[in-house]
């Protein structure tokens, strides 16, 4: 199923599943006669509560999507990770990260040699040795055409294209071996960031912080595929525009940290409840800083992830 949170206007989440090749919402609510609660419902409630949305997805009342607003697929989400599982776009972004931090100083060129001597701005080794991530703020998630806010203490914009998980049934010590086992389901993500706030900020080794935190910032959708539907997450293509414009591409297949890897990390000792979102962090020429490109107001970012959609943003800034 293609599952959604919809809005007809008064701001309050509803669930449905797209069907008619996308085009039409079946209320799931209203065939269930209110059974069908919520998304997050559905993912707590595992096989039998999915049987319900599967039975109210045949039912009469429907809606077109045209007539609705999408929301985050579940907004908020219980709790949301963003990991670090590629490779390429690490090596990429930090070599760019270098440069712009080092545009900033005095003399660029000799900023630039001295960070790339001493290694700042460059891939830990932490990467290779074990997932890593930072728990992003579940209260700036919005849904599929919503407006990013340019934070006002930002110069330098930038998207990042990302899918991710959410969890089906908790976790908790799982072997890598039965990891997928709890995946609920798959979403597009786009990691809106302040760059310049970011480069600031990381050298602090706590963060990130106001680089990513300010409201808004985390798109999610424009749907929740399940596991059934979206098979083998580790074969899809993945494609960023700017105004029409492809910025990037890339491909699930390069991970170079599965989400099996991520659950079996995070759920040691640890227990991931479901609707809990699990980022995959950006596919590599998946952001702007990798070209040193960045949006500027008014910009409308498309993600597109094979098997999922297209999520699509404006950023706007205020005055």
């Amino acid at each position: 199923m293609k599952l959604v949170t919809y809005d007809t206007g008064d701001g309050i989440g509803r669930p449905g599943a797209l069907i008619d090749d996308g085009k039409t919402i079946a209320d799931l609510a209203a065939n269930s006669s209110g059974a069908v609660a919520s998304v997050l419902w559905i993912a707590e409630g595992g096989e039998s509560a999915l049987a319900q949305a599967e039975d109210a997805a045949k039912g009469s009342a429907k809606l077109s999507l045209d007539a609705v607003r999408l929301m985050a697929p579940i907004e908020p989400p219980p709790q949301m990770r963003d990991c670090l599982c590629f490779e390429t776009h690490l090596i990429q972004a930090f070599q760019q990260a270098r440069k712009l931090r080092a545009s900033q100083m005095p003399d660029p060129e000799a900023a630039e040699r001295e960070m790339e001597e001493k290694g700042i701005l460059s891939v830990p080794q932490t990467f290779y040795d074990q997932p890593i991530y930072y728990k992003a703020n579940r209260f700036s998630v919005v849904g599929h055409e919503h407006d990013v806010i340019w934070p006002g203490y930002s110069n330098f914009m930038d998207f990042e294209l990302e899918f991710g998980v959410y969890i089906g049934k908790p976790a908790k010590d799982v072997k890598k071996a039965d990891a997928m086992n709890h995946i609920f389901g798959y979403t597009i993500f786009n990691d809106f960031t302040a760059r310049d706030a970011q480069t600031a900020e990381m050298g602090g080794s706590l963060g990130p912080a106001k680089g990513k935190d300010f409201d808004t910032a985390n798109p999610m959708g424009p749907c929740l595929v399940t596991a059934d539907e979206f098979g083998d997450p580790y074969d899809k293509t993945m494609i960023c525009r700017v105004n029409g414009e492809e910025w990037g591409r890339g491909s699930t297949s390069t991970m170079h940290w599965s989400f099996a890897d991520l659950i079996e990390h995070i759920s040691a000792s640890e227990t991931i409840r479901p609707g809990e979102f699990l980022g995959s962090g950006t596919v590599g020429n998946g952001c702007g800083l990798e070209h040193m490109k960045f949006l500027s107001p008014g910009d409308v970012v498309e993600l597109e992830v094979e098997g999922i959609g297209v999520l699509r943003n404006r950023i706007v800034k205020p005055g």
